[in-house]
């Protein structure tokens, strides 16, 4: 497992000991590397001869974001398999609003057709929020209809963070949490508060419980 946090971190020296650069094999033992990809290295046996390994535009464009990717500091990001950079875990840990004390998980999944379409982002950890609901689905506009392919890993990720600083609930997933923090924000507050404590929320007609995060 692969962890980096804050700015410019470089899986590939990390994780693959390549450097990224070439995908040849390295010695005479014959014995494959993982590149930065996670794509076989070394030299394919065929008919022919020896064919080269081929790499996706996805990947490469993929590499150059994970070369600038800056979390900041309230994040960390985990690849849980350092050989393959397209799927990675978004640890948040807010230092203010409402939501800090608290360790929210989400997992980030990059598709093939990247950056012509967004990541996919899906919260792990229950949370009381009005725009991601209780089964993890996460309402970020550059995620939707805002995205474009000039957008890449660093931009969901402060889109993420934004999200605890400053929730939307003109634009939610969890109705009945906009309709609170529109309609009473103190209250809002205290419920969040209560979630972190680990209590159960009337939501809808049933309790619902969340994770103990602080006392």
């Amino acid at each position: 497992m692969l962890k980096m946090k804050k700015k410019k971190p470089k899986p590939a020296e990390e994780a693959a000991g390549a450097g990224g650069k070439d995908t040849d094999t390295a010695g005479e033992s014959g014995g494959a590397k993982m590149s930065l990809f996670g794509v076989e290295s070394g030299r394919k046996k065929a008919e022919g001869g020896a064919k080269r390994s081929r790499i996706k535009a996805v990947d490469l464009r993929l590499q150059n974001d994970l070369e600038e990717l800056d979390g900041g500091s309230v994040t960390e990001i985990i690849f849980p398999d350092p050989n393959v950079l397209s799927v990675m875990e978004i640890i948040v840990k807010p230092d203010q609003g409402h939501w800090k004390g608290g360790t929210y998980k989400f997992s980030l999944k990059v598709p093939d057709d990247y950056p012509h379409k967004p990541p996919n982002v899906h919260c792990n950890t229950k949370i009381y929020h009005p725009n991601i609901d209780l089964q993890g689905h996460v309402c970020l506009n550059i995620l939707r209809a805002d995205w474009k392919p000039v957008l890449d890993i660093t931009a969901v990720i402060h889109g993420i963070v934004f999200l605890f600083y400053t929730p939307n609930p003109n634009d939610p997933l969890n109705k009945i949490a906009a309709a609170l923090l529109r309609e009473d924000p103190r209250q809002f507050e205290q419920t969040v508060k209560a979630t972190l404590r680990g209590q159960s929320v009337r939501i809808d007609g049933s309790y619902e419980s969340f994770p103990k995060m602080i006392r």
